[in-house]
């Protein structure tokens, strides 16, 4: 899948085309990229003190339990009110705070909170800084972000979200890349063949890292596939990405340095001059922001808001709470406008 990507300070010549053909997020790859024109983007769519050791939510979510989750949608989807709220089994919850890191820690199985499915634009997050952290649009200039399609990608390459009760401390600086972390929960994203829901909880195995440097901070992609996808049995590690995705990885380091060219920007740079860290070396990554985020929900003033059902975390939520943030929230609307260029394709030549 080979566009020419640029490094940093590249003299980058981008030229853009119009599409306008019906929608393609349901159609594989292979019959999308045959196509010239690209399809819409329209489409919706134990009880004890919290120590570094153990973290364990109220709300009847211990690892390994089969926990079925909900959404709740509000506003406007494509709107500035537009939120996913995540409900579990006592009701509406933190999905950052509350959805368990890990599904099956005797299998490094891991939660994924997805927030933007495959082939989407619109560039959907969990709001850390609001009560009970919904998923919302990413806002710039005072307008909803959609990512660029740049030839041949179109939206997000994969289903991408993050795992929760893990946090890329902007205090610490990583040795490896020599540049602080993100803010955020870690990145991740399902290479599996299923266009996944956006607010989906879902369970992955991490097979591999990647470590983008995005406007000077370390930002951890996390590559993984959804265990219930037909191949997830047979890959354990990095190298079998490859193996049954040929291209995917190539493709994935492409997608994140040119990504945001078309914005004006440079292209963005990696850490390990763009290699891959192995299953081992994510696992040590996850295991180290989820012990950043252990100290931030004790932190009695964050930055972010860390209101949620965690045993001893400092700001304890309630079911009364939980349930007014949604009730305050804007009530659901007909989809917004999406800008007409959204569907545009762009063409970078390094």
């Amino acid at each position: 899948m080979g566009c020419a990507a640029s490094s940093a300070g590249s003299k980058v010549q981008l030229t853009t085309a119009a599409a306008g053909s019906p929608d393609v997020s349901s159609r594989p790859a292979s019959s999308m990229f045959r196509q010239h024109r690209l399809g819409s983007s329209r489409a919706p769519g134990s009880a004890r003190a919290l120590s570094t050791e153990q973290i364990k939510p109220k709300q009847n979510m211990s690892a390994g339990d089969a926990v079925k989750y909900e959404t709740i949608e509000r506003g406007s989807l494509f709107g500035l009110d537009y939120r996913v709220f995540v409900k579990g089994p006592d009701g509406v919850l933190s999905p950052w705070h509350d959805v368990p890191l890990y599904a099956d820690a005797s299998k490094k199985i891991f939660n994924m909170i997805v927030e933007i499915p495959r082939w989407s634009n619109a560039k959907m997050e969990m709001a850390t800084a609001e009560p009970m952290n919904p998923i919302k649009q990413d806002v710039k200039k005072g307008l909803p972000r959609f990512v660029h399609n740049i030839f041949p990608h179109k939206g997000y390459i994969w289903n991408y979200g993050a795992l929760p009760q893990t946090w890329e401390d902007p205090n610490h600086v990583v040795p490896e890349t020599g540049a602080k972390g993100d803010n955020d929960p870690i990145d991740v994203v399902d290479i599996g063949s299923k266009v996944q829901k956006r607010g989906a909880v879902i369970q992955v195995k991490v097979l591999g890292t990647l470590a983008l440097i995005d406007e000077g901070e370390t930002d951890w992609k996390l590559i993984a596939i959804d265990v219930t996808d037909p191949l997830a049995d047979k890959m354990e590690n990095i190298g079998d990405v490859e193996k049954y995705f040929p291209g995917l990885l190539k493709a994935t380091v492409e997608w994140f340095r040119i990504y945001k060219i078309p914005t004006g920007k440079p292209a963005n740079q990696f850490g390990f001059n763009g290699e891959y860290k192995d299953r081992d070396y994510a696992h040590k990554v996850i295991d180290e922001t989820n012990e950043y985020w252990k100290k931030l929900i004790k932190e009695a003033s964050p930055k972010l808001n860390t209101q949620c059902f965690v045993e001893g975390a400092v700001h304890q939520a309630t079911h009364d709470s939980a349930k007014a943030v949604v009730d305050a929230a804007a009530a659901p609307a007909a989809q917004s406008a999406v800008p007409e260029d959204v569907d545009k394709w762009h063409f970078i030549q390094a």
